[in-house]
């Protein structure tokens, strides 16, 4: 047992090879112990890594009775804010690190495929179609934004009708679905074209909190740390025989692309958003009142396990 300096009131790590430390190392093994007939075997393999670990940690803290019982109070609560539109325990797993650990830990991203990050909360099914070119601001407040690419394989191949969903927060740091009018704005789909090309209209990202008004944004405070996620606009690329892409794109020179609340930023996907006078033509001829700005993002897919490029 590593011997460490706690606080008034922790009882102090137990001398290696006490008859303490053996204590509390016979409660790990006998917990570990009672999932050794579960007939699944995964479900045994997790729940013993995590018993291990969730023991290891209360060793090595030092875990008073009192943060046990705060710990429980704040799960409990986190419990009472999730709603349908709402899910605190994925707001604690993001700003922890869990989702990006795990994103990392399934979608390996080698050679030239398109990183992927954090879903976040604020993604809605069936948003509308747009046509290439189209807009999908919808009215949402900001900076007009040219966003085109491509869209291919690990092998340079075009792929033609892969669907990509979009959607960002508006000028003012808000999503559609946190307005109470029911509007839809800042988000929509579209399917790249025969040369797997698309294009469309958004608004220049800009900065916003996460939600930090319930548990996960008073631990936030208490330590020091920043809910503000650095500006990015989200994507959802999926396309038959390729893997499912979730991903977004960040702004080149947000001084919040080293301390996004959610670890999401990848240095592959912080992109250039050229910005452009008032008067400057458009890519379409779209008149644009104002400075506008244009970033380009290509997207490369992976192959679906049990596929090969054609």
């Amino acid at each position: 047992m590593t011997t460490t300096t706690h606080g008034p009131g922790i009882v102090p790590a137990p001398p290696a090879g006490s008859e303490q430390e053996a204590r509390e190392e016979l409660v790990t093994t006998q917990v570990v112990a009672s999932f050794e007939g579960s007939p699944n075997e995964r479900l045994k393999e997790v729940l013993q890594a995590l018993t291990r670990h969730a023991h290891a940690f209360i060793r090595e803290v030092r875990l008073t009775e009192a943060e046990w019982e705060a710990a429980i109070d704040f799960l409990r609560r986190s419990g009472d804010i999730t709603t349908d539109t709402r899910q605190e325990f994925i707001l604690l797993s993001d700003v922890l690190g869990v989702s990006m650990e795990t994103i990392c830990v399934n979608q390996p991203a080698t050679g030239d495929v398109t990183e992927a990050t954090v879903f976040g909360p604020f993604f809605v099914e069936d948003a509308p179609e747009i046509p290439q070119g189209g807009d999908i601001a919808q009215g949402a407040a900001g900076e007009p934004c040219w966003v085109s690419g491509t869209v291919r394989g690990t092998d340079g191949t075009p792929i033609p009708g892969a669907r990509i969903e979009v959607w960002e927060a508006d000028d003012d740091g808000f999503y559609d679905v946190q307005y109470t009018d029911g509007r839809t704005a800042g988000r929509a789909h579209l399917f790249s074209d025969q040369h797997g090309a698309y294009r469309f209209w958004g608004v220049t990202p800009t900065p916003y909190p996460i939600p930090h008004d319930g548990p996960v944004g008073q631990m936030l405070a208490a330590t020091g740390r920043s809910p503000m996620r650095a500006a990015h606009l989200h994507f959802m690329v999926t396309a038959p025989g390729y893997r499912r892409l979730v991903t977004h794109i960040f702004v080149d020179g947000d001084p919040l692309l080293a301390s996004d609340a959610v670890f999401g930023v990848k240095d592959s996907l912080v992109k250039t958003f050229t910005q452009h006078p008032a008067g400057t033509p458009t890519p379409d001829g779209r008149t644009v009142e104002g400075t506008w700005t244009d970033v380009t993002f290509d997207v490369v897919l992976p192959r679906a396990t049990g596929t090969t490029e054609a």
